[in-house]
């Protein structure tokens, strides 16, 4: 098929308001549930451990701790199901994945490093 038409539909798919978030930060998911013919919001939250793929093939995993069990689940970024994306809390990490995370108990099983602001030194006059 012709290039130019695959990307022209794509590009109709992609999200408009792509949230920008990396692996390790603390997000939201708002995803929409349908129930019989209702439909509601659900939220997941977590700690981003891992992205992948690119274009419209593009994922990423979600890890939170639920009564004690470690729960983790992977979100297509340009799903119309996913509402919306927000980030809590932006996470310093030195991994493309923190499957390490998978391995861990309790209160370090979510521990992530929060991401410091850079301090710029007045300018001397």
């Amino acid at each position: 098929m012709n290039q130019a038409l695959l990307d022209k539909i794509q590009s109709a798919q992609f999200r408009k308001d792509a949230a920008k978030f990396g692996v390790g930060d603390s997000v939201r998911v708002h995803t929409k549930v349908v129930e019989g013919d209702k439909e509601r919001i659900q939220i997941f939250s977590g700690v981003v451990i891992g992205k992948r793929g690119r274009g419209l093939n593009e994922t990423f995993t979600v890890r939170r701790i639920s009564y004690g069990e470690g729960v983790e689940r992977i979100f297509p970024l340009h799903s119309p199901r996913v509402d919306k994306i927000e980030v809590e809390r932006e996470g310093a990490v030195r991994r493309a994945k923190l499957t390490y995370l998978r391995k861990r108990l309790g209160k370090g099983a979510t521990l992530v490093k929060e991401k410091e602001g850079k301090v710029v030194a007045p300018a001397r006059v």
